[in-house]
């Protein structure tokens, strides 16, 4: 046995793939990766009717640093099992799902080496076909494959190599044509805006040079566009708070009409408006939702569990949205927002708060790079008026504090302790006076506060042995006033670690 199924991670595969870091072995070799793609080759046949020999493959990395030796061994295993392989060098996750649709590829699937934006030692793969992403099941059967799939075996001397394509070169025409289409000003409907760019040495910087540019922005403000896995800038990441830094002073420092910033593998992004206010999290859901109201009046917004009831009046409310808060986890959202849409309720976004976006238009794929065209259409079309991104989100209020709180479940089964704990919340819950449980929650217990002017939400990690423990309020010193009442409920449960929660000396 190889494990391979450890190195899964929800619809992902992940693991360690360089050494370097203390107490972190290697348990994603360019050999594993080479094996779970041949057993991906050999799914993804059946699952088309098709025989290896009919079968055409892509393969793409991000700038990780093991990036180039592991996206070879995939390319390997797709060879080894007798399809065709394109190697598409330095792409993005988005990308490499659009070959499979874009005209002139139409590939029958995908590999995409990346691990989003975990640390440098870490790598994975993504899978696609045309119908988007791999389900947690799909990617439980590759793996179970590959327990049948030996190692070290090697391509014959005679065999067919990968073929270099220009996967990204049309992946940016297809972008710049969306801004063409859109803003209706010529070859040069950008010309005057200023854009900063934070790719994070990510794979994200052909948006500056590839997309903008050549529509005519002015892109000399922007920062970390050059590929480098040590990212030895800030982690790449749009809810990292350096991160975030970074591209608001690009943004300031360079007098921008507008930032954006991208992850590793460009599936997130957040933005950045002129006067330096971020838009990622709740902002840029708003902002989402603002564009979603005027193209589709009174349709609905998916987002996950952990967004703001502040964020919930402002798309109910001002905008006149249906707002259905679901479970975490991008394809729990996206696979929410396609169940609305087949049963009849126009949803245009679905979205997380982690920077996570994927439109009805765009196959409902999560992508950073399309994510970030309707911004800067969004934003072109009010620079005209005299008006920025901001002027959106007006009437978006915020809450005053908001923490997340990570509490290890120490108990070898912490699946079935969680949903203990969970159970005997949502009882304590609903005896305690002032305390409404949330009608629409989807996961964990999510309670309001009146009192203290807030709520919490405690739900289970994805993955990991963790409770997260959201807490917000609109008022000074209400996430304590929060904490104080549940505290005498959480002290019950000897197997959480609340060593994360501070005491109410430490505030």
């Amino acid at each position: 046995m190889n494990d391979y199924a450890k190195l899964q991670n929800g619809s992902d595969v992940r693991g360690v793939a360089l050494a370097g870091v203390p107490g972190e072995a290697i348990t994603l070799s360019p050999e594993k990766a080479g094996v779970i793609t041949r057993a991906f080759t050999r799914w993804l046949g059946k699952k088309k009717g098709k025989a290896p020999g009919k079968l055409t493959v892509g393969v793409g990395r991000d700038s990780r640093l093991s990036g180039p030796e592991l996206a070879a061994k995939a390319a390997e295993g797709v060879l080894l099992e007798g399809a065709s392989c394109r190697d598409c060098a330095m792409a993005s996750t988005p990308a490499m799902f659009m070959s499979t649709v874009l005209p002139g590829f139409g590939w029958d699937g995908a590999v995409m080496v990346t691990a989003s934006h975990l640390p440098w030692n870490r790598n994975g793969l993504k899978f696609f076909t045309r119908d988007g992403g791999l389900e947690s099941g799909d990617i439980r059967e590759i793996l179970a494959l590959a327990e049948t799939i030996p190692q070290g075996e090697t391509l014959p001397g005679d065999c067919p190599q990968a073929e270099r394509a220009d996967l990204m070169g049309a992946y940016a025409a297809h972008l710049r044509g969306i801004i063409l289409g859109s803003l209706g000003a010529g070859e040069k409907p950008l010309e005057g805006f200023r854009i900063a760019v934070d790719a994070g040495n990510g794979a994200g910087g052909f948006f500056a040079r590839d997309v903008l540019e050549p529509l005519g922005a002015d892109t000399s403000a922007s920062v970390f566009l050059e590929p480098d896995g040590r990212f030895p800038n800030h982690v790449p990441n749009p809810e990292d708070p350096a991160a975030m830094a970074a591209i608001q002073k690009a943004v300031l420092d360079g007098g921008c009409d507008l930032g954006l910033i991208f992850d590793t593998d460009v599936d997130r992004a957040g933005a950045v408006d002129r006067d330096g206010q971020e838009l990622c999290r709740n902002r840029l859901i708003g902002l989402m939702g603002a564009i979603a109201a005027e193209e589709a009046p009174g349709s609905a917004i998916v987002t996950d569990s952990v967004t703001s009831a502040e964020l919930a009046e402002f798309l109910t409310g001002r905008l006149g949205l249906i707002h259905r808060r679901f479970k975490r986890g991008y394809k729990n959202v996206i696979n929410e927002g396609i169940r609305l849409n087949r049963e009849g309720t126009p949803c245009l976004v679905a979205m997380e708060t982690s920077g996570h976006t994927a439109m009805r238009e765009n196959y409902f794929l999560d992508d950073g790079a399309y994510a970030a065209v309707k911004i800067v259409i969004q934003a072109a079309r009010l620079r005209r008026e005299g008006r920025t991104l901001g002027d959106l989100l007006r009437d978006l209020k915020e809450p005053l504090e908001a923490k997340e709180y990570r509490l290890k479940i120490t108990r070898e089964d912490f699946r079935g302790y969680g949903q203990e704990v969970l159970a005997a919340l949502e009882t304590y819950a609903g005896e305690q006076a002032g305390w409404e449980i949330a009608p629409d929650n989807c996961e964990g217990v999510r309670v309001s506060v009146p009192g203290a002017q807030g709520w919490f939400l405690l739900r289970m990690s994805l993955h990991d042995p963790l409770m997260p423990l959201n807490v917000e309020s609109s008022r000074e010193g209400g996430i304590e006033a929060i904490l104080g009442e549940l505290r005498i409920f959480l002290a019950k449960w000897t197997r959480l670690d609340l060593t994360t929660i501070p005491s109410p000396a430490a505030g």
